[in-house]
């Protein structure tokens, strides 16, 4: 019973879910970022290609 007592009472792990969840957080925003930029990049591309094609005709 003492043990539960203590565990309730110990905080200490609670700094350990908060710094998880700011990890997270940070990990699924760089995601989103990524991806964004994948499509920026992508579509540069694209047009690099479509106006040296042309160029070559």
């Amino acid at each position: 019973m003492n043990t539960l007592k203590r565990l309730i009472h110990d905080r200490s792990g609670a700094t350990a879910v908060e710094y998880g969840l700011i990890a997270a957080i940070i990990s699924v925003s760089l995601l989103l970022g990524m991806e964004q930029i994948q499509a920026a990049l992508t579509a540069i591309f694209e047009l690099l290609t479509t106006t040296i094609r042309n160029a070559m005709n």
